[in-house]
């Protein structure tokens, strides 16, 4: 898993070592400089610094005691079966990819998986989620373009049930006419789904462009306020060096990081572990 990790933050840690004053200590300002060129948030790096021991010099685990407060936040769970996912995310950001890297996840630990195409507004996004589910030799449900794509998510679930699949991934557009629109179709899914199975989806998950740093907030805030988000998959980690950014999207949005994408492989989506992320910024802040 760390290596992994550590595979997926190359860029921000060189951006970090890169940045770095030969042959000083870390002090208050030296530290702040650091995580700014990581793409940390100013206020955050400003409230990391003062929550931090008066002496200026920064010792290494009162840092990393501090940076893990902004990764307290917990997943939900649920036994449900099937476990009902929506997918939720700007085109562009990395969503049907990610869609097709966790049905393989769960495909390894020997769960079974069904895929729904409910982003019917996109042209090819039915297509491109059909070749994974070939690829993935998984069933997906799917209609044609333009078709309901809460009548989709339905009926993905229904099938979920009546075959007993352990996960049910459902894929939503990332762009309508206007943002009016997509909270109506986002809202729509959300209600029908409940109607297919009591409480789904359990899990709504957005997906962000890494590659996006601090930007990708306000775009998360505002699919947070349509459908209550509960968690999210930070892609395209390994292609930036704005890694620090991790910061700002937990604690603006006070959700976990369930997944980060860090290549383009079918196995480069692994599970976000705060302390390892943690341990990684630090290594690089102190790397000799």
């Amino acid at each position: 898993m760390f290596s992994f990790l550590k595979k997926g933050l190359e860029k921000t840690i060189g951006s970090i070592v890169s940045s770095k004053p030969k042959d000083k200590k870390i002090t208050k300002d030296v530290l702040e400089e650091l995580l700014l060129e990581a793409d940390v948030p100013f206020e955050i790096v400003e409230e990391i610094i003062y929550y931090l021991p008066p002496s200026n010099n920064v010792d290494r685990s009162d840092l990393s005691r501090v940076m893990q407060t902004y990764f307290l936040y917990d997943s939900k769970k649920t036994e449900a079966k099937p476990f009902v996912q929506m997918i939720i995310g700007v085109n562009g950001a990395g969503k049907t990819t990610s869609i097709a890297k966790l049905a393989n996840l769960y495909k390894k630990d020997g769960k079974t998986v069904i895929l729904g195409a409910s982003d019917t507004f996109r042209a090819g996004a039915v297509e491109q989620l059909k070749a994974w589910a070939t690829r993935l030799n998984v069933p997906i449900v799917a209609t044609a373009q333009g078709h309901d794509p809460a009548a989709v998510a339905f009926d993905t679930i229904s099938s979920a049930i009546a075959k007993g699949y352990d996960h049910a991934i459902i894929d939503t557009a990332g762009r309508l006419q206007n943002q009016k629109n997509l909270a109506n179709e986002l809202e729509k899914i959300v209600r029908i789904s409940g109607k297919a199975m009591d409480s789904a989806p359990h899990q709504k998950i957005l997906v962000l462009d890494g590659t996006q740093g601090n930007a990708g907030v306000a775009q998360a805030k505002a699919f947070h306020d349509i459908v209550s988000i509960d968690g999210v998959i930070i892609t395209k980690l390994d292609g930036t060096s704005k890694g620090g950014a991790l910061f700002g999207i937990a604690r603006e949005l006070e959700l976990p990081i369930l997944f980060v994408g860090v290549g383009e492989g079918m196995e480069d989506l692994v599970k976000f572990d705060p302390s390892e992320f943690v341990k990684t910024i630090c290594d690089a802040i102190y790397l000799d």
